[in-house]
This record gives structure tokens, C-alpha cells and sequence, in this order.
């Protein structure tokens, strides 16, 4: 049987590009009233499960969306493997808009989501192992794809995931910095922590939009955000088929 890779799109990215469909299927979670709508279809001639992290038409803020039904869906959709994409502020020297990271690692700063799918502990493995949240595997796939395909890729990078929907303070960004992370997101917690409760294998690709507050001479600009976003997107679209392709 083949192997279904995950897809979570973030900002931008509402579609999977591939040789079939997509047919969506309706996932009924326990953690959600409404099914979650997953969109399977080919892509390098394997089974893809797409699922848009915030709504097709991008309507669900970063800390309202649904992360345990999310995952759960994908799981349900026998996915055993998951990329997400995620949009993000540039935090360390050299990280300028269009950057392309995969993070290693990740500091959460965010609160009263729901993060867990152990609220009763059953047995001492309900507290997972979360020293490196993101699959070494899996990263090594992205980070392949995008060496043969010649697109310049950052290898490694600690993801600080904030609460939203506002950006950051300059001086919240100075914290990060201080605290030692890279990038600054704000979705990528707690979806890789519940992707490691169901034990699928988790990793993302960060695209930097812009430079994180404080850091440019000039205001953060929504229409630069844009340009960068538009120019990034289709830049993973090119590094997800070569990926997929390397998945067992």
C-alpha cells in the first residue's frame, strides 16, 4: 500500500498541484462539531492529503484554528508522514524576505490553545519525547529536494512560535532574538507536538516574508509581505514533488 503524505498549507497556499483530483473527503474528528474537509490527489505519482491550515478562503486567525482536529483528520486519512507550511518573520542576521528554512527546532509562546490529546494520562508515554520536534527524516527529504532542484535552502533554525493574529513588538522581537530563535511564526505550535502524540513524523518549510519588527529601517508593509509570499509559494511548489518523491 502506498505510503499518503500530509500537507498543511499556510498563508498563500489554499492548493496541492498534482496529476489528479483533488477529491476532498469530509474527516469527522472528536474534536470538532464540523468535519474537516482534506483533499487528496496525486502528486509525484503518490497519494497526497491536503488540508489548508486556516480555510480555503483564509478565515480562520492562528489562534483559533483547530490544530487537534486538523492532525487528527490527516492521521484518519492514513497519512504517516506530514509537511507543513509556514509563513514567518525573520529574526536572525541574513533571514531576508524569500528565505527558504527548515527549522530544527522550536520555542512555544503561545497559550490557551488546545495542545494536547492526553487530558486524561493513561500511561507515562502520554508525555512524549519532544527534545527534537521535528523529524531529522523528513527535514533531510526537503532539504535534498531543494539541493537538486538548486533552491537555496537554510538547513536547521529555531522556530519561535507567538500567539497572533498581531505581529510582534520590537522589543518582543529583541526577547526572541535573546532567547535564540530565528524565525518567528505563529502556527506551528502545538500542531508539531500533536503530530508527534499520533506519531507521525512532522516537519516544515519556512518561508520568510519579511523581517521581523524592529528590524527594518522601515514599517512592515503588507504589500511587501505579499510579493514576498506570492514569489515564495511557488518556489515550495517546485520543492514538494522531489520531496514526496524521497518518502518511503
Amino acid at each position: 500500500m502506498s505510503s499518503v503524505t500530509g500537507i498543511i498549507g499556510g498563508s498563500g497556499f489554499y492548493s496541492v498541484e498534482g496529476s489528479s483530483g483533488p477529491e476532498v473527503t469530509n474527516i469527522v474528528t472528536p474534536y470538532s462539531d464540523k468535519p474537516v474537509p482534506v483533499y487528496r490527489s496525486l502528486v509525484a505519482g503518490k497519494p497526497v492529503a491536503f488540508l489548508p491550515r486556516h480555510g480555503i478562503e483564509h478565515g480562520v486567525p492562528p489562534h483559533r484554528v483547530n490544530y487537534r482536529a486538523n492532525v487528527w483528520a490527516l492521521r484518519k486519512s492514513g497519512v504517516n508522514a506530514i509537511i507543513a507550511i509556514n509563513v514567518v518573520g525573520g529574526i536572525r542576521t541574513g533571514l531576508e524576505p524569500g528565505a527558504l528554512v527548515v527549522p530544527d527546532q522550536l520555542i512555544d509562546y503561545t497559550w490557551g490553545r488546545a495542545h494536547t490529546y492526553f487530558d486524561v494520562l493513561e500511561d507515562a508515554g502520554n508525555h512524549v519525547d519532544f527534545t527534537w520536534p521535528y523529524d531529522q527524516g523528513l527535514r533531510q527529504a526537503l532539504l535534498d529536494s531543494a539541493h537538486e532542484l538548486d533552491i537555496a535552502c537554510i538547513d536547521g533554525g529555531v522556530y519561535g512560535c507567538t500567539q497572533g493574529p498581531r505581529l510582534e513588538t520590537a522589543a518582543e522581537i529583541q526577547k526572541l532574538r535573546q532567547d535564540g530563535c530565528d524565525i518567528v511564526g505563529m502556527t506551528s505550535m502545538p500542531e508539531a507536538a500533536l503530530a508527534r502524540e499520533l506519531t507521525i513524523p512532522y516537519a516544515s518549510i519556512a518561508l520568510v516574508v519579511n523581517l521581523a519588527a524592529g528590524l527594518a529601517q522601515d514599517a512592515i508593509s503588507f504589500a511587501d509581505i505579499a510579493a514576498s509570499l506570492d514569489d515564495g509559494i511557488e518556489v515550495i511548489r517546485r520543492l514538494l514533488p522531489g520531496t514526496i518523491a524521497k518518502l518511503p
